[in-house]
């Protein structure tokens, strides 16, 4: 799983038909770093399955661990949202939670 955060919507109005109805956002890499999680610069569109909204920080899973989300098995996706994080911590410290 990697952690990233929501940084807005992808918006195809030509798609393949199985992607009808599901929502695509865009979403930017995390990196950790001693106590805090730091954007990559590094972003992916991904299927969302949980209702995460701009700036929340989420799970998301890529390749075959995708299409095994219920729901996706027969979808062309490589990158799903999985989770909404609300903390990490390492060492007993928070470091990172999603925003409000």
């Amino acid at each position: 799983m990697v952690l990233a955060r929501v940084k807005g919507q992808a918006v195809a109005s030509a798609k393949a038909a199985a992607l009808e109805g599901r929502r695509l956002l865009l979403v930017e890499l995390l990196t950790v770093d001693g106590e805090e999680a730091l954007p990559t610069r590094r972003h992916l569109v991904c299927v969302d399955s949980v209702g995460a909204g701009q700036g929340q920080v989420v799970l998301l899973v890529q390749g075959s661990s995708a299409r095994q989300c219920p729901g996706m098995g027969d979808l062309p996706v490589d990158a799903v949202l999985v989770g909404i994080v609300d903390a990490v911590s390492s060492g007993g410290r928070r470091f990172a939670q999603a925003a409000a």
